[in-house]
């Protein structure tokens, strides 16, 4: 499973390139970067490079946000509103 319950949050779940599993706050990731392997940038300034492509980790981030209450939904849109 793409997605992982953790407390409250929902965090997805990604590998790293050698093959270890990390999750990660779909609300923290600010880029993800194809060069050519595919690196998380996260808003606390922290990267990670991780064994998914650039459409993987898009979708479950959409995967992510599908699941969100309705006012979750529209706080987490406004923020991909605001740069």
């Amino acid at each position: 499973q793409q997605l992982q319950a953790h407390g409250s949050a929902k965090l997805i779940s990604l590998t790293r390139l050698n093959g270890q599993e990390m999750v990660i706050n779909a609300e923290l990731i600010e880029t993800v970067e194809k060069t050519p392997d595919t690196i998380i940038g996260l808003v606390t300034g922290k990267r990670f490079i991780v064994q998914e492509t650039v459409e993987e980790v898009i979708s479950r981030v959409m995967e992510y946000r599908r699941q969100l209450p309705p006012f979750w939904k529209k706080v987490a849109s406004n923020l991909g509103d605001k740069e």
